[in-house]
């Protein structure tokens, strides 16, 4: 059974999963703005809420406003602690060169995902073990599927 989230709003909507089955639930702007052609804007939802311990909400970006106007989230997913009591705010980022973009109160600007969240216990060594990948960092498997890590056919 999941956990109940308690959800404090000072202005704004309720975020609500549109569809059953959703994973996120839609924020919306609390606040009207225009956003500029290669600008970014911080935009207030008016939400504010309480997570239990062992929990995060990650704020991510809405994929009709990132494919149809070429508006994304900079710090995506934005994370938001059960410790924080603030009011959730989403730095939007327009990608499109030429175009501005108009936001207006109450318009769906982002999605927040609630999931538990494992604590991790870092433990220094002089050595770490083994594995299939080894030390081969960002980009060593290629771009395509016909390519090996060497960039060969």
């Amino acid at each position: 059974m999941a956990k109940s989230i308690e959800v404090l709003i000072s202005s704004g909507q309720v975020p609500v999963y549109a569809h059953p089955g959703d994973a996120g639930a839609d924020l919306f702007a609390a606040e009207a703005v225009e956003l500029a052609p290669s600008a970014r804007v911080t935009v207030g939802t008016g939400v504010s809420i309480a997570l239990p311990d062992g929990y995060v909400a990650l704020v991510v970006p809405r994929s009709g406003l990132a494919a149809k106007h070429g508006i994304t989230i900079v710090n995506s997913p934005g994370t938001v602690d059960a410790g924080y009591r603030g009011e959730i705010r989403v730095t939007l980022l327009n990608t499109d060169v030429s175009e501005s973009y108009s936001i207006a109160v109450g318009d769906r600007i982002a999605q927040l995902i609630v999931q538990p969240v494992t604590r991790a216990t870092f433990i220094q060594v002089e050595h770490l073990p083994g594995s299939h990948r080894g030390e081969s960092g960002f980009g060593s498997t290629g771009y395509s599927a016909h390519n090996t890590r060497e960039g060969k056919a």
